[in-house]
């Protein structure tokens, strides 16, 4: 799940596509983002909608008796964008479809698309036809939550740049984890293997 403004990776998950990996995905996300309300754009997968009711619905309490009915929050919205194809796999149309609140603007799944397409490019294990193999899942999603975080703190993105008036260099490099303000530099592998990192029990 990817934040869109800031190229930011926010959680993922592994496996055969369905329902069950998507409300991963989504569980996980909620969870990060602390339950805060949301603008989804996706594909047309027909589980989303349900699977986002389930993770962001509230008990709305009235003062009456009984079991209180579990509404959504209103600024959660999704925006599906359909693909229809003929048999043949040739694209016919494209339908952008409000599946929960108000449609958003700009729905296209580009951006992560384009960072599938980073994976398959810097993972041999994504390649097609390749002899480096993940033999076990907790390599494979190893590999993906590493590459994952080159993304997100190491390598800046060219579209988060910031142009600069005073200084000689024009632009600002930016990554992902700047651009949200998590931090003030691009980390490196040696920060990211030395850093500690102070947990909670919560």
């Amino acid at each position: 799940m990817q934040d869109r403004p800031s190229r930011f990776i926010a959680a993922c998950a592994t496996g055969r596509i369905g329902d069950d990996l998507i409300e991963r995905a989504v569980t996980l996300t909620v969870a990060r983002t602390q339950g805060r309300p949301l603008n989804w754009c996706s594909d047309g997968w027909r589980g989303y909608p349900a699977i986002l009711t389930r993770a962001y619905r509230q008990p709305v309490r009235s003062g009456q008796r009984g079991r209180p009915p579990l509404v959504i929050p209103p600024h959660v919205c999704l925006t599906q964008t359909i693909k229809h194809r003929d048999e043949h796999g040739k694209l016919l149309s494209i339908e952008i479809h409000a599946a929960l609140g108000e449609a958003i603007t700009q729905p296209g799944t580009v951006h992560i698309e384009r960072v599938n397409g980073m994976l398959r490019d810097r993972l041999n294990a994504l390649t097609r036809k390749t002899h480096a193999f993940a033999k076990r899942d907790v390599t494979f999603d190893a590999l993906i939550h590493l590459q994952l975080f080159e993304h997100n703190w190491i390598r800046p993105h060219r579209a988060l740049r910031l142009a600069r008036s005073s200084t000689p260099q024009r632009y600002q490099r930016r990554t992902p984890a700047m651009a949200l303000g998590l931090t003030d530099h691009p980390w490196s592998f040696t920060m990211f293997l030395v850093t500690s990192l102070h947990t909670t029990s919560q």
